[in-house]
């Protein structure tokens, strides 16, 4: 699958830059540093994405060892987690491309190739916008379809999961809570076989049940059902603070009922786009008729006590890859200086660090956004007025250098 993305991702960047060049010559031009572009992006971002996904799956390794879910769904939420860090990543990710690329053409006066066929810094400008655009579709597909699917897709494990190595998560002279509504506490430990245990079950609000044993053994069956095997011991029942004690030589505990404390619900951010904005409607049409209401679920993910968090991730879906194309125009102040003038690799570094800097504002602002209507408002502006301050200046200045 994430091949497939890949090849897609990679056509369309290198070849739709033919629609956006005026004439022939621009096509030829332009398609070496599209193609350029591209490739030293997809390269950049894979192997960084790798790296990223390698140390956020070794921070998932609780997953095995306190929460006692199997291989196979950690390998497969960790898997579906990559969409996740791409998006993330990508916009620092392109600038670095653009950066790097900008700056070696012009280490290697190639950037002269293309005054030398007519071709104006203000077009150079423009296309550069034009690519950046693409990006931005990209960004847009993985934070509108892509993400939340991979992400509900990856939790959708946890909810047909059971506790897979109910041993790992049994730890000696330790009270072990990893399982939801299950208590166990074992003396000594070897393997599977387990000393002086006790177990506490919640079943209802007002019933417990307390097992205490003095020996068990974790057993699975044809099937691969878990259950603890439990000899000589006895069982507390309370029910509204009346106890009832049993004896017994031997309880069989089935496990299959019980699952870890994992989350198993879908979170706003993995809520498909099409409920985001449904919910975001929900909340709207209740907010007319009284703007007092402070709870009220609507669906699953859906309840207007968390209404900041779904206009925040609405806007992180739909408006923060705006930010990519800021990105792209950001990085054409590089070639408003040249490798000849004096402190070039400090001028590059400063606009390196205001391409930081305008990242670092897309994140913090969209932190605050779902707050109320003026932070949203707000968001819009952040990058309307940043876009026309750059393209502003850049213009002026080839302006002059024209005249000049």
């Amino acid at each position: 699958m994430y091949f497939r993305l890949y090849l897609i991702c990679k056509l369309l960047v290198e070849n739709i830059y033919v629609l956006f060049c005026e004439n022939s010559m621009e096509k030829i031009i332009f398609k070496k540093f599209v193609k350029d572009i591209s490739q030293f992006f997809f390269i950049l971002i894979i192997s960084v994405a790798i790296i990223v996904w390698i140390i956020q799956a070794v921070n998932f390794l609780d997953l095995i060892s306190e929460d006692g879910h199997s291989l196979k769904v950690y390998f497969s939420y960790t898997l579906y987690s990559l969409p996740k860090i791409i998006s993330k990543i990508l916009p620092f990710m392109f600038m670095i491309s653009l950066f790097y690329i900008i700056i070696n053409y012009e280490m290697n006066n190639e950037l002269i190739i293309y005054w030398i066929n007519g071709i104006t810094k203000l077009n150079f400008i423009n296309i550069l916008l034009k690519i950046s655009f693409i990006y931005f579709l990209i960004q847009l597909i993985l934070t509108t379809i892509i993400v939340p699917y991979t992400l509900d897709k990856g939790r959708s494990f946890f909810r047909t999961s059971n506790v897979d190595l109910f041993t790992s998560i049994i730890k000696q002279k330790k009270f072990n809570d990893s399982v939801q509504d299950l208590t166990i506490f074992v003396d000594k430990k070897k393997e599977n076989f387990l000393e002086n245990i006790i177990i506490k079950e919640k079943i209802s609000n007002t019933n417990n049940q307390i097992i205490v044993a003095q020996s068990g053994e974790i057993i699975s069956d044809q099937n691969d059902v878990k259950r603890i095997m439990l000899n000589n011991g006895k069982i507390i029942n309370t029910e509204n603070n009346n106890q009832s004690i049993i004896d017994f030589s031997k309880f069989n505990l089935d496990l299959s009922k019980f699952n870890t404390s994992t989350i198993t619900h879908p979170k706003t951010q993995e809520m498909t786009t099409q409920n985001l904005i449904l919910c975001m409607k929900e909340i709207n049409e209740i907010r007319k008729i009284d703007n007092k209401i402070k709870s009220k679920f609507f669906f699953i993910g859906c309840d207007i006590k968390i209404a900041p968090a779904i206009f925040e991730e609405f806007l992180k879906r739909f408006f923060s890859p705006v930010f990519i194309i800021l990105i792209g125009l950001s990085s054409s102040l590089i070639i408003t200086s040249s490798k000849d003038q004096n402190y070039y690799k400090i001028k590059n570094s400063l606009k390196f660090i205001l391409g930081i800097f305008l990242i670092l504002i897309s994140e913090i602002s969209l932190t605050y956004s779902g707050i109320n209507i003026q932070n949203v408002m707000l968001y819009f502006l952040i990058p309307i007025f940043f876009f026309s301050i750059i393209y502003f200046y850049l213009f002026i200045n080839f302006k002059i250098l024209r005249r000049n």
